[in-house]
């Protein structure tokens, strides 16, 4: 094994951020724009990895736009977000439009009161750009941690590497490797799982096509009913996304084999619109991924621990129903940053940087926890035998 060490002193804590998300790249930038260094642990092989996958981010204006805008990026953000995909429309299984809101005009300037639509594949390009190109490890896929005296952490990566830190980030995801030390919290399953499939946007513009371009829309379309719906996006670069979400057991599987897997859903949907099952049957073959839904229980909080904590995912999973995940991420990997940025600059010791980030904990449980509960709850109107009704009048209310 290789092993590698960054002189420290008491000001200066060696910070190592596990996962490359929203939460551990806005971290990471929150850090380094205050001279704050940090390196950051991904398993992916390179930027390239995901660059697939990922539909579209509605972030708003106290959180996800916040982190951006607070790092120097709002520009950049103005320029690559769309208003018009803004637009929203909710309709049953028969493809009827029981529901539309317009996507924003994009000369308004005025973000506050919006949320403005941007691929996950251009954030993450956005964030990557804007942090030190060697403060990421690519190919580190974390392993293993041991506690070490006075908080720190050794931590083992798959690669062979070993090295130490003064206080780690996990910001590894739902599944997280870090979250057992603080908590014993699992990810639920939420009894709904599915698949997402999606149409290549040289698909998308063949006239044949053009219901399935009507029917979308511009921005997002929920068709829901009989506890089923089928989520669609439109990106940014022309694919269009769908998530196809049922109620079954977690041990159903959606086949590897993509016909298979079409045939599946063809008859999970039977009764469907044409232009949705035709999406389904033109679907990209070589883009069909398994989509369980897991969360964490509401309210998932922890004692503070020295040397550790967990943001995002890792912290508090939930459904995309509430479109609140990356954007709690976001603000999760700000507001530690500045915690810890502020630690540094007021040369605080351990113990007093400790009850710092304890503090922030504290007001992250409170904050997230009102979003974990309405995700639960609009997933529950959602995929339900009285949608699409219930989802019309949960979105009304939610105006």
């Amino acid at each position: 094994m290789s092993s590698t060490a960054i002189p420290t002193n008491a000001s200066q804590p060696r910070i190592a951020i596990i996962g490359g998300g929203p939460a551990g790249l806005v971290l990471l930038l929150t850090l380094s724009k205050r001279g704050v260094p940090a390196t950051l642990y991904e398993r992916d092989t390179d930027s390239e990895a995901r660059a697939h996958l990922g539909g579209m981010l509605d972030l708003e204006w106290e959180t996800g736009q916040r982190a951006l805008r607070e790092n120097g990026l709002e520009d950049v953000f103005r320029k690559h977000s769309r208003r018009d995909a803004e637009e929203t429309k909710i309709c049953g299984k028969d493809g009827v439009t029981l529901f539309f809101q317009a996507g924003a005009d994009p000369t308004d300037e005025s973000l506050e009161d919006a949320r403005p639509e941007i691929d996950r594949r251009v954030l993450r390009e956005i964030l990557l750009d804007a942090v030190p190109k060697d403060a990421i490890r690519w190919g580190y896929a974390l392993t293993g941690i041991r506690p070490l005296q006075d908080g720190q952490h050794e931590l083992t990566f798959a690669n062979g590497v070993v090295t130490t830190s003064d206080f780690v980030v996990g910001a590894d995801g739902g599944h997280s490797r870090l979250r057992p030390l603080l908590s014993t919290a699992e990810p639920l399953y939420h009894g709904v799982t599915g698949a997402e499939v999606s149409l290549a946007p040289s698909v998308v513009t063949l006239p044949k096509n053009h219901d399935i371009s009507e029917g979308v829309g511009q921005g997002t379309c929920f068709a829901a009913e009989d506890s089923k719906m089928l989520g669609f996006q439109r990106n940014g670069n022309g694919r269009i996304r769908a998530y196809a979400w049922h109620r079954n057991t977690l041990e159903w599987e959606i086949p590897r084999d993509p016909k298979e897997a079409k045939k599946v859903l063809l008859d999970i949907y039977s009764d469907w619109a044409p232009w949705m099952r035709k999406f389904i049957e033109k679907a990209d073959e070589d883009a069909i991924y398994p989509r369980p839904l897991f969360h964490l229980v509401v309210g998932h909080r922890w004692e503070h621990k020295p040397g550790v904590t967990i943001i995002g995912d890792a912290a508090h999973l939930m459904s995309p129903f509430a479109g609140a995940g990356a954007n709690l991420a976001m603000r999760d990997g700000l507001e530690l940053g500045l915690v810890l940025a502020e630690a540094v600059s007021k040369d605080l010791g351990r113990e007093e940087r400790e009850a710092a980030v304890a503090e922030w904990e504290e007001e992250m449980f409170v904050k997230v926890e009102k979003f974990a509960a309405l995700t639960l709850r609009n997933l529950e109107t959602i995929i339900s035998p009285a949608a699409p009704q219930s989802a019309v009048e949960a979105f009304k209310l939610s105006l």
